[in-house]
């Protein structure tokens, strides 16, 4: 696996591949690697010839007092399991080559609508960050087609939207969710918890499937978010919210059948947790 840190070395490895006639997929991520994101490039492998991986924590899309000091940073292991995964090669840029002219004076992108809402809401800013980052990375890499997962799926539907509104040659790819055993969705933050905070974080996933076994018994959505919101805060979360949404993350009418997703995000101590679930009402 090839480590690049220059835009340089980057261009002309991916330019290389491309005069070849290769198709290349691209994985970004943010370091602390675990078998969720590997599992992004097993999909990424399957569809493309060559694999670029970035790591790169991207400052612009943390808040005011959360947690990008403390945020884990592993770069020895995520080689590691990046070349063992299959990466072909490693993108690693510094935040001089990100962002040129400093954080401050970058250049941001705003997403209009799906934004605004959700994640959006209470993290404000935050998909900005999100999209300015991600445009910047296909600029740079130019891939063929990228992977994300759906565990982040608002930010699976900001990027779509980017990606179409920009004209992005890039064909942009969801990845299942991986779980460990007791449902609880995969994610580098999940290390921020103690043992009993981890036994509790499993409710979540429960939580979404109750959701979707009362929607699909036809019981009103107000009722049912009340009811996970309060569950969530019986087992020791605050939650920012608990939802059922078109997968347009719009809220659906009453009676209104189709395909729906289950949102939630709820902080647990220190650790904010966000999980979905998808599900048709007319297939089950």
């Amino acid at each position: 696996m090839l480590r690049l840190q220059t835009l340089e070395a980057l261009r002309q490895c991916v330019g290389g591949w491309k005069n070849d006639g290769l198709r290349v997929a691209f994985v970004p991520t943010m370091g602390n690697l675990h078998d969720g994101h590997f599992s992004l490039l097993r999909l990424a492998r399957e569809r493309a010839d060559r694999v670029v991986a970035s790591v790169f924590v991207n400052p612009t899309q943390f808040g005011p007092g959360e947690d990008f000091a403390r945020y884990p940073r592993t770069p020895d292991a995520d080689a590691g399991g990046l070349a063992a995964a299959g990466c072909d090669a490693l993108w690693l840029p510094d935040v001089a080559t990100m962002y040129p002219h400093g954080v401050d004076a970058a250049v941001r992108i705003r997403v209009p609508g799906v934004t605004e809402i959700l994640e959006g809401a209470h993290r404000p800013g935050h998909f900005d960050g999100v999209a300015t980052v991600v445009a910047r990375l296909f600029n740079q890499v130019q891939p063929d087609v990228a992977v994300f997962g759906r565990k982040d799926y608002q930010q699976l539907a900001v990027i779509r939207h980017m990606a179409v509104d920009l004209a992005f040659p890039v064909e942009v790819l969801a990845a299942a969710t991986r779980r460990e055993a007791d449902g609880l969705a995969m994610s580098s933050r999940n290390q921020y918890l103690d043992a009993g905070e981890r036994r509790t974080a499993a409710t979540i996933h429960a939580v979404l499937q109750q959701m979707r076994t009362r929607a699909l018994a036809g019981q009103p959505s107000e009722c049912i978010e009340a009811d996970a919101r309060q569950a969530l805060v019986q087992a020791g979360f605050v939650p920012d919210y608990a939802v059922l949404r078109r997968p347009d993350l719009s809220e659906p009418a009453a009676g209104e059948g189709g395909a729906r997703v289950a949102l939630i995000a709820a902080r647990l101590g220190r650790t904010r947790l966000i999980d979905n679930l998808e599900f048709d009402l007319d297939n089950g």
